[in-house]
């Protein structure tokens, strides 16, 4: 086919326009400095997706002072010319991308960085961040009114991050939905230990200080990492089915144990296993630190973290959050539900399995001890709000919405449906949406009545 002369022409200049639109569009932009959380606008950071942390700290327990390294290793999303991090109150003293320094601003708890040159959408490069000073916890309503994050214990530290402490003491993208893998090396005096994620790669001695490397191989999100350092009795082995154990306690408390931390972990491991599907991690564990002020435990990845020796009911809570916050972690902090009214849910389950009470039961013994026109029946599960978002309701009627599915859809459905979900989303993210979806496909049921009226509304429903 032929063209005229100003047929080209114009063609000519149709083509430069697409290629300057197209030009224009993918020009470099700064990276967003949050990834849009409707409870946290600024955490996390847009434009890249981390796949590992090194982490490197060394900590002063006399003088309370952390010192640290990370290199974060990540894959450009859009193409960048400046990017996020979050960072809380430590002081920055150098930054470098893939090896050569870079600029950067800090605007509260966010560092703007500005490499030399570009980053192509998806390029994979390196952020080496070298930071030190005093680490400071988060407080307030959050967390039951307690602190949280980098707490400072009698020996060393205690360390646990929900939701949105873990860049109070290394850079990072600080939001669930950016899960990556870890290696953590933590220099210590001589006589504590350092205990973190996963499993114990190598412990050496150095001068004064005692390292230990850690490496977390699975994807974890940034609040469930800690580097927990203090004098500790230290027990390995096995669960009976095979899966590596590492138990930390530190002996100031060993006397006040009413339960058998090891063996309790080991059991519980095992059982979950057989009823939520395989165990996620290489290994399974404990952190028990004497830290009493905070007055709450957290599920850290491989090795939930006890403030104190706790119940039976508080260990088999935070082993089931390893398969439910763990490795299937919520999108965004308004599903916390997923977490903890399954967490929650499990120990109706453990007591139902331990011939204690049936899962029936407790919902009952729940749902009859709050009238009506309790506090309790006015928190909207499924979108509970920051402040009240570890509420009451969230853990119970969470659990309550469990239980109405199971009564609804049949045990075989519903222990078909557990470990469907575990497998769907495993080492990654998903919403009540999904887990909605996914109970209407396994069940052959419509089920929007029921989970309308558990978790997205307001008051006490009939029976």
């Amino acid at each position: 086919m032929a063209f005229s002369r100003s047929a080209r022409l114009g063609a000519l200049a149709t083509a430069a326009a697409s290629f300057l639109v197209i030009a224009a569009s993918s020009a470099p932009a700064p990276g967003a400095d949050g990834v849009g959380d409707s409870y946290f606008p600024r955490l996390g950071n847009g434009g890249f997706d981390v796949r590992h942390y090194d982490l490197d700290v060394a900590y002063a327990p006399d003088t309370d002072r952390l010192d640290g390294r990370t290199t974060i290793t990540a894959r450009a999303t859009k193409n960048l010319s400046s990017f996020d991090l979050d960072l809380q109150k430590l002081e920055i003293t150098r930054i470098e991308v893939n090896g050569r320094r870079a600029a950067f601003t800090r605007t509260g708890d966010e560092v703007r960085v500005t490499p030399r040159g570009a980053l192509a959408r998806g390029r994979t490069f390196k952020v080496t961040v070298t930071y030190g000073g005093v680490p400071e916890p988060l407080g307030g309503p959050i967390i039951f009114g307690s602190d949280y994050g980098w707490m400072k214990t009698a020996d060393g530290v205690f360390v646990a991050c929900e939701p949105n402490a873990a860049s109070t003491w290394f850079p990072s993208s600080d939001h669930p939905s950016d899960k990556a893998t870890y290696d953590i090396r933590i220099k210590a005096p001589k006589g504590l230990t350092g205990v973190s994620n996963g499993r114990l790669i190598s412990t050496r001695d150095k001068g004064s200080q005692t390292v230990t490397h850690w490496r977390e191989s699975r994807p974890m999100a940034t609040y469930l990492a800690t580097a927990t350092i203090g004098k500790f009795d230290v027990k390995t082995g096995r669960t009976p089915a095979g899966t590596p154990i590492y138990v930390a306690i530190d002996p100031v408390l060993a006397n006040s144990n009413s339960v058998d931390v090891y063996g309790l972990t080991a059991e519980a491991t095992d059982y979950w296993s057989q009823v939520f599907g395989p165990y996620p991690f290489e290994e399974t564990g404990a952190i028990v630190d004497d830290m009493p002020q905070a007055g709450f435990s957290l599920e850290v990845q491989s090795k939930p973290a006890y403030s104190a020796v706790r119940s039976e009911g508080t260990i088999v809570h935070e082993l089931a959050h390893q398969w439910f916050g763990d490795s299937v972690s919520v999108d965004h902090w308004k599903d916390i539900w997923l977490n903890e009214g399954f967490a929650t849910y499990a120990q109706w389950l453990w007591s139902e399995h331990k011939g204690v009470r049936s899962a029936h039961d407790s919902f009952l013994a729940g749902y009859n001890a709050r009238p009506a026109d309790a506090a309790f029946w006015q928190t909207v599960v499924a979108d509970p709000q920051r402040d009240t978002m570890f509420a009451s309701a969230v853990y119970n009627r969470g659990a309550m919405t469990l239980q109405m599915l199971r009564e609804r859809i049949g045990d075989t459905a519903f222990f078909k449906l557990l470990p469907a979900w575990t497998k769907a989303h495993r080492y990654g993210n998903a919403n009540s949406a999904d887990f909605i979806a996914l109970a209407e496909k396994v069940s052959g049921q419509q089920l929007d009545d029921l989970f309308q009226t558990w978790l997205y509304t307001t008051g006490k429903p009939a029976l």
